[in-house]
């Protein structure tokens, strides 16, 4: 998985350099988004800008770090997707579980 971590301000913000993110890589994520929030980063911003695809293993990655942000009383919000990822999100109806954003901007706003 290639992805990008950057701080803004007391926030994280997780870039996904990936076209697709699907079996081959969801567990890397997930563990990405694990690891930021065991190092105490409860506010982390998932940027899939350049995702043109996500399966169920990818919501599932997704699904799996916002409910261990839950539970250490952080948030996941998503930023940027695409129609197409978008529409999975719609789809599955996982868009009333998720905070999703048009860009990171406009997450950054949300949060405060």
């Amino acid at each position: 998985m290639n992805f990008t971590v950057e701080k803004i301000n007391n926030d994280t913000l997780i870039i996904l350099n990936e076209e697709r993110v699907d079996a081959h890589n969801s567990a890397k994520l997930k563990e990405v988004l694990l690891q930021q929030l065991e190092q105490g980063n409860h506010l982390l911003i998932v940027q899939l800008a350049n995702v043109r695809f996500i399966d169920s293993s990818g919501l599932g990655a997704l699904l799996s770090g916002h409910k261990n942000a839950t539970i250490k009383s952080g948030r996941l919000l998503l930023a940027g997707l695409q129609p197409q990822v978008l529409a999975m999100f719609e789809l599955t109806r996982l868009n009333r579980v998720f905070e999703i954003y048009a860009d990171v901007d406009e997450a950054l706003a949300a949060e405060q």
